[in-house]
Formats: C-alpha cells, sequence, structure tokens
C-alpha cells in the first residue's frame, strides 16, 4: 500500500508539474514567432491579407516576429491541416470557402474545428474577360451562357465553393441558368486565374475586383460586373449586378482562425495586438490601396457572425443543388 501511495503521489506531482509549465507558458505568450498561413500561393487575396497584416504587425512593434509561410493545395485544405499540427502561434487566413467546402461534403474542417480569432476586412467580387473578348457585357454573358452552358470557360479560385464560385453561381440562377451545367476550371489562387485568362485558357474569371485593378487599369482585361450593392469609387464605370437586372449582393470576408482548444489568454492575446493593429492608420491604408473595406471583428464576434455564415452558406448551396436538401 505504501509503494501504490508513492507511485500516485508521484504521478500526481508529474502532472501537477505539466499543468505548472503550461499555465506559465500560457502566462508569456507569445514565446516564440508568430506565424500567419497562408493557404494558397503568393498573389491571391490570402496571401495579401497575409502579409499586410505580418507588416503591420510587425511595425507597430508586437514582442515577437510576424512571418508568412505558404501551404496552397485543396483550395485551403493544406494550410488548415497544417494549422491543426501548431500552437497557438500559429494562426491561418480563411473565408467562406471553410464552410461551403464542409457543406459540400468536400472537405472533413470546418469552421469549429478551429478556434475563431477574427474577421479582418471583406471586399466586392467582380467578372472580367480579356479586352478582346467577344462577350460585349454581363447580359451578353449571361444570355450567351443561357443558350449554351458550356460555351465559355470559367476559371474561380481556390475551389469551387468558394467566394468567387458562389458569387457566379448566385448571378447565374438569378439569371435562369442551372450552375451545375458551367464549365468551371478550378486554380489555386486569384493570381492564377489571371495568368489564365491572359493566356486564353479561360474566358471568364472571378475574382476580387482589387486582384483586377492592374490588368484593368493596363486596358488589357475588361470588368463586367461588381458584387456590391453599389458603384465603387475606384471604379466608377464597372456597374454593379443589380444595376444589370441580376439581384446579387455578395461580400467576400477574410479572417484569421487559430489552431483547436486555445486558452483564453492566448485568445485574448491576438485579441488586443489584432485590435490595436485595425487601429492603425497604416493598416487604413492597406485597406484603401487593395480597395478592401474595414470589417474587423474579435473573437466572440468572429464566433457568431461564422455561425450566421454557415447557414447563409447552407441556404444558398442548398437552394442551387450544390448541397444536399
Amino acid at each position: 500500500m505504501f509503494y501504490r501511495l508513492i507511485g500516485l503521489l508521484t504521478i500526481f506531482l508529474v502532472i501537477a508539474g505539466c499543468q505548472a509549465e503550461e499555465n506559465e507558458a500560457s502566462s508569456n505568450f507569445p514565446s516564440k514567432t508568430l506565424e500567419l498561413i497562408a493557404p494558397a500561393t503568393p498573389g491571391g487575396g490570402w496571401d495579401r491579407t497575409a502579409r499586410s497584416v505580418q507588416r503591420t504587425l510587425n511595425n507597430q512593434g508586437v514582442e515577437q516576429n510576424v512571418t508568412v509561410v505558404n501551404k496552397p493545395g485543396g483550395g485551403g485544405e493544406v494550410g488548415w491541416q497544417y494549422l491543426l499540427q501548431q500552437d497557438s502561434h500559429y494562426l491561418a487566413l480563411n473565408s467562406s470557402l471553410l464552410m461551403t467546402g464542409y457543406l459540400l461534403g468536400q472537405s472533413e474542417l470546418s469552421y469549429e474545428s478551429f478556434t475563431p480569432i477574427s474577421i479582418l476586412s471583406t471586399e466586392w467580387l467582380a467578372v472580367n474577360v480579356r479586352a478582346d473578348s467577344e462577350v460585349e457585357d454581363a447580359e451578353d454573358m449571361m444570355q450567351q451562357l443561357k443558350e449554351d452552358p458550356k460555351s465559355l470557360k470559367i476559371g474561380v479560385s481556390p475551389s469551387l465553393g468558394s467566394g468567387n464560385h458562389l458569387s457566379f453561381v448566385q448571378a447565374a440562377m438569378e439569371y435562369g441558368i442551372d450552375p451545375k451545367d458551367l464549365d468551371f476550371l478550378v486554380y489555386n489562387s486569384g493570381g492564377d486565374t489571371m495568368i489564365a485568362m491572359l493566356g486564353g485558357h479561360i474566358d471568364i474569371g472571378v475574382d476580387s475586383i482589387s486582384g483586377m485593378r492592374e490588368q484593368y487599369l493596363a486596358d488589357e482585361v475588361r470588368i463586367l460586373a461588381i458584387t456590391s450593392d453599389e458603384r465603387v469609387d475606384e471604379f466608377p464605370d464597372v456597374p454593379t449586378w443589380t444595376e444589370q437586372g441580376v439581384d446579387v449582393v455578395f461580400p467576400h470576408w477574410r479572417g484569421l482562425m487559430g489552431p483547436p482548444n486555445m486558452n483564453e489568454n492566448e485568445i485574448d492575446s491576438w485579441d488586443q495586438m489584432l485590435t490595436e493593429m485595425v487601429e492603425t492608420e497604416e493598416w487604413d491604408n492597406i485597406l484603401d490601396t487593395n480597395g478592401w473595406e474595414g470589417f474587423y471583428m474579435n473573437s466572440e464576434e468572429t464566433k457568431a457572425f461564422l455561425d450566421e455564415q454557415h447557414e447563409v452558406f447552407g441556404d444558398i448551396l442548398r437552394s442551387s443543388g450544390l448541397a444536399p436538401e
């Protein structure tokens, strides 16, 4: 009995020691380099957002250095699986794709698989064609697709179920087109979609309007429609879908999430860093430069928002026949 008690006491002391070490590590958070995971190739919206956060946090003098790593593949899946293996010093970019991939049965990961940290910004999506395209405008495009859904190849990223994809799906449905009949080609990022567009591999590209700015200003592409509720100041010649008789308003948000089981101190630390970041002049300049809109929510607000978005996207996907009723 004596030796049994000694054994139990030893186990208790080991467990207590481990808990003490964990508590000390938590109170010292962050204690090493902070890493932002962009689950796509460089050049796209996730990558640009991650690098914007990195630059702003480093410039405002956070305690630890902030770095970015790209983990492309699987419409975000590779990067998000990587996050599951990390500790709370790692965050990954996300968007509506995280929940639509789950709703479509393309991934076992859902927004509930991770710790919600923040919503950072939102932007508007747009449809473009090459400058020499025979497609004249959005009405011409939709009429052609209605007559022959396979006549135009449509590039989206980073997967089916992404905001880019679903914004076009919603517009097609409003025009009376069955989205299941359309010819979608999937690319890892908006940058890859643009390369395919300029190379003549696709006829239509769907991406954030900020991702089209350079080619639009160089007269390499024409933008046919934007998902905003009114015209955007930077692109005053680009009409909205609603102006063209298609009832679509579709914001595209991006946020940050951490691995599961983060503790309150770690979440609060990220909340404090990001809340201070979005109040800086540098972050305001980044939003303006990229054509993004401030849409910041802290961890608690993000959780409620994601719950709501899960319901919204579930309704769209079921209505379009892409997800089971």
